[in-house]
């Protein structure tokens, strides 16, 4: 199951039934990109044979970044406009990608440990006003790309303007070479939230905010002046953020969907453990609790590509013990986490604090 956009598929269907056209511009976009996936995902099926050669591992390196413009056009890599160490641009949008995605970069480095998406060094490859104002951002598995539409200027503005955006489309690639959570039910809502926490956490070390001055809204600088909200989604208060937002906050209120319906809620449902991350990071800091999810996400063994929110608690859990006999968290730390999961409500054999 493919990774939907920033703004998710069936928000943008509602929008095309009644009657939206840039939204139904929008959905067509998205099939071209599917479209180029599936296309790639053959070709690596056809070169992956059992007889391939095996390529020599290659030492790590320093990621660069790469700013292609489509021109308005579906073309991916189609124009080069900026690369590693060139001065600014007179597109606003080119430097935007660029910035951000260098400040994410460093995120990932300084208070993860993480050499860009793939720990590696992978060059990041942005394609800018793509589609015809496009109102999504994407990133693109299989390819290692990442586009970003210019937005209707109506519900939608220019998506390389946020650094949550930027960072939450980088996040996925992350979760891809993690773990691979597949895009649907509740390890889909995991890929949803591990992105959410992630842009968030980007986004208040760059605005300087702390946990307690932060709005943890997702999207709401690049929602335009007809979009009937603040936000796509609110991290703190699910369910408040727009009127095209129902996420709940707890565990009682979930319920499995079929795949024709957001993929089975993975954006509706990664309201619960976005709740239960904005508790734990109240308490100890949101830097502390993004690299406490974050190396509980490595955890293959718990977080498999089908995990459930359940296995995503024991996973932190166990996390958040070993980090802390380590040092590297407060004491506090894994009654903290405890608490704020059964707060949301995840069914779990593990006791409250």
């Amino acid at each position: 199951m493919s990774k939907d956009g920033f703004v998710p598929k069936d928000l943008l269907e509602k929008l095309a039934k009644e009657g939206n056209e840039e939204a139904k511009k929008t959905l067509v976009q998205m099939d071209t990109i599917e479209q180029k996936k599936t296309k790639e995902k053959n070709s690596d099926d056809a070169e992956n044979s059992d007889d391939a050669e095996i390529s020599p591992s290659v030492a790590p390196t320093q990621a660069k970044r790469e700013i292609y413009d489509s021109g308005n056009t579906e073309d991916f890599k189609k124009k080069l406009v900026r690369k590693e160490g060139n001065p600014p641009t007179s597109d606003e949008n080119v430097n935007f990608a660029y910035d951000l995605s260098g400040q994410t970069l460093d995120y990932f480095k300084n208070k993860l440990g993480r050499n860009s998406i793939n720990n590696e060094g992978m060059d990041l490859i942005f394609n800018v006003h793509y589609g015809i104002k496009m109102n999504n951002a994407m990133w693109v598995p299989r390819l290692n790309q990442m586009a970003f539409g210019d937005g209707d200027g109506k519900l939608f503005i220019n998506f390389t303007r946020s650094i949550d955006v930027i960072a939450h489309e980088m996040a996925h690639g992350v979760t891809e070479f993690i773990n691979e959570l597949v895009y649907e039910h509740q390890s889909g809502a995991l890929n949803e939230h591990f992105s959410d926490v992630l842009g968030s956490a980007v986004k208040q070390h760059v605005k300087g905010q702390t946990a307690e001055t932060a709005d943890w809204l997702i999207g709401d600088e690049i929602v335009g002046p007809e979009f009937p909200g603040k936000a796509l989604r609110s991290m703190k208060n699910p369910g408040t953020a727009s009127q095209f937002d129902h996420q709940p906050a707890h565990f009682d209120h979930y319920k499995e969907l079929p795949l024709s319906k957001d993929n089975g809620g993975v954006h509706l449902y990664s309201g619960i453990p976005n709740k239960a991350f904005v508790l734990v990071s109240l308490e100890i800091g949101t830097d502390q609790a993004a690299f406490l999810w974050y190396t509980a996400f490595q955890n293959k063994q718990i977080i498999h590509p089908n995990a459930t929110f359940e296995e995503a608690f024991e996973a932190i859990v166990h996390a958040a013990d070993m980090l802390t006999s380590q040092g590297k968290l407060p004491q506090q730390a894994v009654d903290t986490v405890k608490n704020a999961f059964h707060e949301v409500g995840i069914p779990s054999r593990i006791p409250k604090s």
